[in-house]
């Protein structure tokens, strides 16, 4: 899931809110080196608040997650969307609900804890799945029975029906990770920010809180090694701020402003690779349908009527994306072609008189990040156009991921939101956030529908894609019909790195550490 600020990045101080390093002379940028080798050094929208897959927050969580334990496979980098065997020595599926694997014989855990074994693998596997652990991700492993144990390092995965997203955001994500049954089970069932039973190519090193992560390469990784003896990551929120620091030398690597990818392409730093890729990721406005006035079902429609979707995507990306028709990116089965209800603020103005609450005063909270701030802006301006005032409430990420969380008693107060999330290759997940049983998890509307909660179970072991097509489209329609959600881009990725770098990136832009080498 995703982040924002203002553009104003010198009160920052530059680098200094984010865990600055001093700046360094862009006369010729190198690679940095420790004793042991090359050091990379990234940009990471978010920083840790956790390194237990089965609870993590956010993406930047799950590419660290992803190379410190070892999963039975792991995403490849490249222009389409594959997977290739890490943990597993051999991964098979025998049937549309029976998949066996082996795993290699020397895959070990630091601090003592032993060897991988296919028990390690049940327990990681069944636990997401385990309704009792209350995982948010627990719906990629929504159709499985049982993890069988053959012998030490053989089993097969069970499936009570076939489930369409398990090679692409499943098996090949951070929920399919594998973790030691001894060691979680010591530490009482959860793992926080401080990694114990490592099994990866990389291992963590070191966390300052707000500064940066390090990650060495594990020497007791018997496979092809990282192409970086470090890995540097420094949590900056702000693309601005990321590309300011880029280009006083501080990263190799960073995600760019969407705004600022026409200008990078055109004129790069030097010595630096300027890429433009398509994303899946969604951004929406929200209301919260359990406070008032969205409580108010008029209301919310009045909104989504009031709302310029295209004046507030230019706005906040300078023209540079597009607007959305759902949450389903292009190219992927139910991506809807129109929405439901496009800008009228006649109309708007209309229901809002009518239902006696022109001039009322509404929250809207976002993550302290320059698009967000300014896609906040327009949706201010537009809805005092038809009579309502905005108050723009602005949060770092450790306070904004947390405010629709049932645990707390924000959700109470939270009105409306802009939000981003992060996408995998399936149109599941997507939709897998806004179920009943994400209320208060993910699903901060807390929107609430019997239907959509059936056609989504229905979606995930339907393996037709023009019927999954039909799924996807109509349960885009249930949300955007209930009234809780605008709409707004999928954004597109601006990344640049140093062309003493060789990327490895998904086909969306997003980092595959372990393919990270040395150009």
């Amino acid at each position: 899931m995703s982040i924002l600020t203002d553009t104003r990045v010198s009160r920052r101080g530059l680098l200094a809110g984010a865990g600055a390093f001093g700046l360094a002379s862009m006369v010729n940028p190198k690679i940095s080196w420790s004793a042991d080798g090359p050091i990379l050094k990234v940009r990471s929208y978010a920083d840790i608040q956790t390194l237990d897959p089965c609870f993590r927050l956010a993406a930047p969580e799950g590419d660290i997650t992803s190379v410190i334990f070892a999963g039975l496979v792991v995403t490849t980098p490249g222009e389409s969307w594959g997977w290739r065997p890490m943990a597993a020595e051999t991964i098979t599926q025998l049937d549309p609900m029976t998949v066996a694997f082996k795993l290699r014989d020397n895959i070990g855990f630091t601090d003592g804890y032993g060897q991988m074994t296919a028990e390690d693998v049940k327990f990681s596997i069944e636990r997401i799945a385990d309704p009792a652990n209350k995982s948010p991700y627990a719906g990629d492993w929504a159709t499985l029975k049982e993890v069988e144990v053959k012998d030490k390092l053989s089993g097969i995965i069970h499936l009570k029906q076939a489930f369409a997203p398990l090679w692409t955001s499943t098996l090949p994500t951070p929920s399919g990770t594998i973790l030691s049954k001894k060691a979680i089970t010591e530490l009482g069932g959860k793992l926080g920010v401080k990694p114990v039973a490592q099994s990866g190519p990389y291992i963590l090193k070191e966390w300052l809180p707000k500064q940066r992560t390090v990650l060495v390469r594990n020497p007791d990784w018997k496979y092809e090694p990282g192409g970086f003896a470090e890995i540097h990551i420094h949590p900056i929120e702000d693309e601005k701020t990321g590309e300011l620091g880029y280009e006083a030398g501080d990263l190799d690597y960073t995600w760019t402003a969407v705004s600022s990818i026409s200008r990078l392409k055109q004129t790069p730093p030097p010595k630096t690779k300027v890429v433009e890729k398509p994303s899946l990721a969604f951004v929406w406005l929200g209301m919260n349908q359990d406070v008032a006035p969205f409580n108010n079902p008029n209301m919310r429609r009045a909104v989504q009527y009031a709302v310029d979707r295209k004046a507030v995507v230019d706005a906040a990306y300078f023209g540079a994306a597009a607007t959305a028709t759902g949450i389903i990116a292009p190219g992927l089965p139910g991506h809807r072609e129109k929405n439901l209800f496009d800008y009228d603020p006649d109309r708007a103005r209309d229901m809002i008189a009518k239902e006696g609450l022109a001039g009322t005063t509404i929250t809207l909270d976002i993550l302290n990040k320059t698009e967000r701030l300014t896609a906040a802006q327009v949706v201010q301006s537009n809805l005092q156009d038809v009579g309502l005032n905005v108050e723009i409430k602005q949060n770092d990420s450790g306070t904004f991921w947390t405010l629709g969380a049932k645990e707390g008693d924000y959700w109470k107060k939270l009105q409306m939101i802009i939000s981003r999330f992060s996408m995998q290759p399936d149109p599941s997940w997507a939709t897998a956030w806004f179920t009943r049983d994400q209320i208060g998890v993910w699903n901060w509307e807390r929107f609430s529908s019997e239907e959509f909660d059936k056609l989504n179970a229905e979606g995930m072991v339907e393996l037709d894609p023009a019927k999954r097509d039909v799924i996807y489209k109509k349960l885009q329609d249930l949300m955007e019909e209930n009234g809780n959600y605008v709409f707004l881009t999928h954004e597109v990725t601006g990344v640049m790195y140093r062309d003493s770098v060789a990327a490895g990136l998904k086909p969306n832009g997003e980092p595959v550490f372990t393919d990270f080498k040395p150009a």
